[in-house]
């Protein structure tokens, strides 16, 4: 390696830079080979597969291709597993494997098996880049020139998040009047989830000697922006600002997690499936999701390096509140916050509430006919 391609790698790792190229492969629809310490597998997302790319997907397989399917999924198929599964492809059927991977009335056709690490790590790259967990993999033909294709080793890909919040940093920094909080200024760092960059917002003058008000706000663009009805998402985010900017200030956390860390195309799926009957959690687990794929600990990191270390915290969610507080963070108090009742909104809330354990007083009342009543953001 030359001194200036050492140079450009200084930021990160070798296995960082890989993971991100292969983030961006994948996002792209392109194959990406996986490298364990032994073999080598050819992965490819399911949602990159299509009539052009299928029949070419079936020769390099040699019959020998496997769709990787997450748990919650299998068990949307009527397979009781609490692990990832894989199911044979001797055969590129796109319609076999838009069923198996994405159809809510379908049932499993065959035995699955156990994965293997480099299957793991494939799953774990779609949900890096975002998209369904849902992946066609096959051992790496023999003689396959792979120059074209990004390379990347499984203990890259697993050891991923935890680099990257490792390197979390603060990039830029300005005041941004806000209305109802003229006196805020946003601080952004770089690092935490992927490529992604978060905000932390620091409205009026916080005294960081004393415990500070502090709210993780997951990003909602349906909610937060154009203020749909599905989600309280946006009446907390700004019920939050004028609260703090009325009450000694905070800081709140504008984390890039939407969906609940699904990505926003994946949430607007689950949306689909809500507007048919499903509720929010089961919405996401018919996609092959876990009821939350979400990480609080780089933002207590975050808050450390504005040196916050003891806080009053702005939420319904327990797992937020534990998660502050395993970061070595002081939970001095929390604090509840919901925004409005809403025909569209109250079996989401409920959902929450009974299904994840949040802290609202919610008294159900029937959804309307048209729409459905549920959200995921």
């Amino acid at each position: 390696m030359t001194q200036s391609e050492r140079s450009l790698i200084a930021g990160g790792t070798f296995g960082q830079i890989q993971v991100e190229r292969a983030i961006a492969e994948f996002r792209s629809g392109r194959p990406v080979v996986l490298a364990g310490t032994s073999s080598a597998v050819l992965a490819v997302p399911f949602e990159a597969l299509d009539e052009t790319s299928a029949p070419h997907m079936q020769v390099m397989s040699e019959g020998r291709a496997r769709l990787l399917l997450a748990a919650p999924r299998l068990r949307r198929l009527g397979v009781e597993r609490s692990e990832a599964g894989a199911i044979a492809l001797p055969l590129i059927d796109l319609k076999r494997i838009a069923a198996l991977s994405v159809e809510t009335d379908a049932r499993i056709d065959a035995p699955v098996s156990s994965i293997s690490a480099a299957d793991a790590a494939a799953l774990e790259l779609a949900r890096l880049a975002l998209v369904l967990p849902a992946v066609i993999t096959c051992p790496l033909p023999q003689g396959m020139a792979t120059d074209e294709l990004m390379r990347v080793s499984e203990a890259a890909i697993g050891d991923y998040r935890m680099m990257e919040t490792q390197g979390l940093k603060i990039i830029s920094r300005a005041p941004v009047p806000l209305e109802g909080a003229p006196d805020t200024e946003f601080v952004i760092f770089r690092g935490g989830e992927g490529l992604r960059d978060q905000v932390a917002v620091i409205i009026g003058k916080p005294d960081f000697s004393d415990a500070v008000t502090v709210r993780l706000h997951s990003a909602c663009l349906t909610g937060d922006i154009f203020g749909s009805l599905k989600c309280d998402c946006g009446d907390q985010l700004r019920h939050t600002a004028r609260f703090m900017s009325e009450n000694g200030g905070g800081i709140l956390l504008y984390l890039d997690q939407e969906g609940r860390g699904n990505g926003i195309s994946n949430k607007i799926r689950a949306y689909k499936l809500q507007a048919q009957g499903f509720d929010t959690f089961d919405a996401d687990e018919a996609l092959g999701f876990d009821h939350d794929h979400r990480g609080f600990h780089y933002a207590a990191l975050m808050l450390k390096q504005l040196g916050v270390h003891t806080l009053r915290v702005m939420t319904n969610n327990p797992i937020k509140i534990a998660a502050l507080e395993n970061a070595g963070l002081i939970v001095a108090a929390d604090q509840r916050i919901q925004g409005r009742l809403t025909d569209h909104n109250v079996r989401y809330l409920a959902s929450k509430r009974d299904r994840a354990g949040h802290y609202l007083d919610v008294a159900e009342r029937p959804a309307p006919v048209q729409g459905g009543a549920k959200d995921q953001g």
